[in-house]
């Protein structure tokens, strides 16, 4: 092989190895673990399907409603403390 031949060989590889690399960055970030959290949610702050008196995103109309949920990270919702108790993984009265 001649030295423009190599020269040529290596920018192709290069360009190639950039191509895969950057093609890697363009894929979509995973979405987060979530889990239903019963009754931490503010007042107009619930997630869609609360409960009777709520239709849906937006309609809680107390703070910490047992029958509203709210998506939080998985694995965290019984460890949020509000003033009336920690969160529930199950709806609640």
């Amino acid at each position: 092989m001649n030295h423009r031949h190599v020269a040529s060989l290596a920018f192709t590889v290069a360009a190639l190895v950039a191509g895969v690399s950057h093609a890697d960055d363009s894929k979509p970030a995973a979405k987060p673990a979530v889990e239903k959290c019963w009754g931490v949610a503010k007042a107009g702050q619930n997630d869609c399907a609360a409960g009777p008196g709520t239709t849906c995103a937006g309609t809680a109309k107390a703070d910490y409603q047992k029958n509203a949920w709210k998506n939080v990270p998985a694995g965290t919702c019984t460890a949020i403390k509000t003033p009336k108790g920690n969160g529930s993984l199950t709806k609640v009265g």
